[in-house]
């Protein structure tokens, strides 16, 4: 039985995963934008201008968050998404990325991206492909 060599690679991939969820927080701090936020952000951008309500963008979020809502108050005060009522249920939002918040994306990704880039050299493209191939390996896919 290999438990402890599990739960020490367990513990190493949740370690990493909030080391990089901390340190991109820190960067986007500087904007005033949290990691949620950026999140939403990303999601609306790949719409390329089709909306989306908040019940599927709460599917699509990396850190699954019961406040969606709430991230999106927060971005529609920065006037960084806009919001209407769907016209086939009105009950619904529709949800999309305004033009400043592009803008904003923008500045956000190339901050995030120079986090990334010192660490890009540190494995090879193999090591890439078998780490990617091991974590779906551990999620059963």
């Amino acid at each position: 039985m290999h438990s402890k060599k599990y739960f020490k690679a367990i513990h190493q991939i949740i370690v990493t995963g909030h080391w990089i969820t901390d340190q991109v927080g820190k960067d986007l701090k500087e904007y005033g934008i949290t990691e949620p936020q950026f999140n939403v952000l990303r999601i609306l951008k790949g719409q390329k201008g089709a909306p989306i309500t908040v019940q599927e963008i709460q599917e699509r979020m990396v850190q699954r968050s019961s406040n969606v809502t709430r991230i999106v108050d927060k971005l529609l005060d920065k006037k960084l998404v806009n919001r209407q009522e769907c016209p086939t249920n009105r009950r619904k939002m529709d949800i999309t990325i305004t033009d400043k918040g592009l803008e904003e994306l923008e500045k956000l990704d190339a901050k995030v991206g120079d986090f990334h880039q010192q660490f890009q050299g540190n494995l090879s493209e193999e090591e890439l492909e078998t780490l990617a191939t091991l974590i779906k390996k551990l999620k059963g896919e």
